[in-house]
């Protein structure tokens, strides 16, 4: 309970710090979720993406 009342009290009491918690909250789950989604994309897609198989193609000079 008490960890509950320590983060209403730092976070949530003042609407200002309730809206940059929402704020920097949103930010960081769009980098997660970004993130996430591309390491998923690339794992699921291992061996067909360019930069896989681009050695494959480019002639050394």
């Amino acid at each position: 309970m008490a960890l509950v009342r320590n983060v209403y009290s730092l976070l949530f009491r003042r609407t200002s710090t309730f809206a940059v918690t929402i704020m920097v909250g949103a930010v960081l789950f769009e980098r997660v979720f970004d993130q996430g989604g591309d390491a998923l994309f690339e794992s699921l897609n291992r061996g067909k993406l360019w930069k896989h198989i681009k050695h494959n193609y480019e002639k050394e000079e």
